[in-house]
């Protein structure tokens, strides 16, 4: 990045400042090297969001951005509906509610002694996954709807669950607010047989290891040990989602026009949150939530499906599902007020502190699990939110590494079968259905996932707690 686009603050502050039609500051949270290896298309990207109308506080930029569609991934900015505030498609991204699931398993390693092998090929048998993958539930239109109406809670009503997971997962595992209506019948067509299954891209489920302990207080409150096993899954609405994106794009540029709202460029499309366009999106996003809360959901059935085979005294619990792909309405203080906003957030993960009402009981008094999910053979992590990242980062943090090399570079760069051979070489065990796709997520293509988090932890958008690194890596 050109350092002359930026002006630095602090260790890990950079201020976009405020010039032409922005209405904010940009902010970009990231360490001397991750700002250095930023495309200059991440400012220009801040510096676009800031321009939207209605826009609060600041326009800003996790230690994992880079560049993305309309908002850069890693991309945060909140919108007052009172004074002219928008949503953007592309403030939320195409895979509505892609997050991170982390479940407890109650095994230690030693009890996958000499079993890796046999664990990945069950697991791998198990998970529906790649592109246009199918699982084994088939939906007709009307209990689609359901689905999108109802999110995980469809799911444990209907078998795929405990109505305890419910407690672990942001929303109680339901958006309220979902209009199925306002889902186009293509985008339905295209989840009827995906719920429950892992996608492709960056998705994965993974059986990881806790390897270091940073906060004790907050491991024991979140049920964490070195030497856990935990499985992490990352995947989000499907084709649902992406369908949606699709569709609304094209309304919102559109309603923009019509609105006499300027676009930096036409993938900022966006639609005031009082229009009808907008408060449609509101509830097609919000089913696609569901949608990503549910699927998540099933996949969990079928990850205990697979212990009572592999080890029946395994107890699969969750630790925290969160997502980082949305537009949620919160209350934030802004100028010693608190205020309604619609806060975007595109490849970040909310980060709520202590005490916050919406927490579980067992970690209201240290605060929300923010789960940061590796890149395919590096470590993840656990943080914790802090009562600081509200008026930081409207209570934001990073959501994982961040790519520093498209999938073309990556797949011209390197084989995937020589990439699986070499986490082999480390004891991690890949089980995948397209190599070409192991080579587009080489490690090597992402930021170093822990230079990210030192970022987030430092500046107190969110604190360590643990660090897992993976034994088993399913992808599609």
């Amino acid at each position: 990045m050109d350092r002359k686009l930026v002006k630095q603050k602090s260790e890990y502050r950079w201020i976009v400042e405020r010039a032409g039609a922005m209405k904010v500051d940009g902010v970009i949270f990231a360490s001397e090297s991750l700002i250095a290896g930023m495309d200059n298309k991440v400012v220009e990207q801040v510096r676009n969001v800031a321009a939207l109308p209605g826009i609060v506080g600041a326009s800003y930029a996790m230690p994992d951005a880079h560049w993305g569609y309309g908002f850069c991934i890693g991309g945060v900015a909140a919108f007052d509906p009172d004074a002219g505030g928008i949503i953007s498609a592309g403030g939320v991204g195409f895979d509505i509610a892609c997050g991170v699931r982390t479940l407890h398993t109650g095994l230690k390693l030693r009890d996958l002694e000499g079993r890796h092998e046999l664990l990945a090929d069950l697991l791998f048998r198990k998970t529906p996954a790649g592109v246009g993958s199918t699982g084994r539930i088939k939906l007709r239109p009307a209990q689609l709807d359901e689905v999108l109406a109802n999110g995980a809670p469809w799911a444990v009503e209907h078998g795929y669950g405990l109505p305890d997971d419910l407690r672990f997962i942001e929303s109680g595992g339901r958006m309220p607010g979902a209009n199925p209506a306002k889902v186009s019948d293509l985008a339905k067509q295209r989840q009827a047989e995906e719920m429950g299954t892992l996608g492709s891209g960056n998705h994965y489920l993974e059986v990881q290891q806790v390897v270091e302990i940073y906060d004790a207080e907050a491991a024991a409150a979140f049920g964490i040990e070195p030497d856990d096993i935990k499985i992490s899954i990352h995947c989000g609405s499907r084709g649902l989602g992406h369908q949606v994106g699709t569709d609304y794009l094209k309304s919102m540029a559109s309603c923009a026009r019509q609105m006499g709202i300027e676009l930096p460029e036409r993938e900022l499309a966006c639609a005031p949150l009082s229009s009808d366009v907008g408060q449609s999106y509101l509830g097609a996003m919000r089913s696609g939530i569901n949608c990503a809360l549910a699927n998540r959901q099933i996949l969990t059935h079928l990850v205990r499906e697979v212990f009572d085979e592999f080890q029946r005294s395994a107890a699969i619990r969750l630790l925290f599902d969160v997502s980082h792909n949305t537009c949620q309405e919160e209350t934030h203080t802004i100028d010693k007020k608190p205020r309604r906003l619609f806060v975007h957030r595109k490849g970040a993960t909310r980060a709520w502190g202590p005490g916050h009402p919406g927490l579980p009981a067992e970690y209201a008094r240290v605060g929300q699990p923010v789960l940061i999910g590796g890149t395919m053979g590096t470590a993840s992590y656990i943080l914790v939110g802090t009562a600081e990242s509200e008026h930081m980062g409207l209570s934001s943090s990073c959501h994982g590494a961040g790519r520093n090399m498209s999938r073309t570079a990556a797949t011209k760069q390197w084989n995937g079968k020589d990439i699986a051979r070499q986490l082999a070489g480390r004891g991690i065990l890949i089980r995948t259905r397209s190599i070409r796709g192991v080579a587009e997520e080489a490690p090597q293509a992402y930021k170093d996932v822990s230079e990210v988090v030192e970022v987030s932890h430092n500046q107190g958008l969110a604190r360590k707690v643990a660090k897992l690194v993976p034994l088993i890596c399913i992808k599609g």
